[in-house]
């Protein structure tokens, strides 16, 4: 059963448009905290996912990062292509342009 802070986590990545990507700093700074790591955990442990879209969570500098849930990584890419997000070697193309960071909602 998620903690409450793990449903926060997991509300916030319900906001993330289909198409676009955010990072876990991201993520935190949204949820008003520093716990970068634990949002990171939290993601990690979804348990809604793809509904809960944890795969448009990646790294900072546009990397694509880890994927827990079955499939691992080339899950991840196909769910992220499937929305019509471009991956290379592992890296979004056009990062910046498809970052989403929550603020359209404050």
């Amino acid at each position: 059963m998620p903690t409450f802070f793990q449903e926060k986590v997991y509300k916030a990545l319900e906001k993330i448009p289909e198409g676009s990507v955010t990072s876990y700093g991201a993520v935190a700074k949204y949820l008003g905290t520093k716990a970068v790591r634990a949002v990171g955990t939290s993601i990690g442990k979804n348990p809604y996912a793809p509904k809960v879209p944890c795969h448009r969570v990646v790294l900072s500098d546009g990397k694509v990062g880890n994927y827990s849930a079955e499939g691992g990584i080339a899950e991840k890419i196909r769910l992220l292509t499937q929305e019509g997000v471009v991956v290379e070697k592992g890296v979004i193309v056009d990062f910046k342009e498809r970052m989403y960071d929550f603020s359209d909602i404050r």
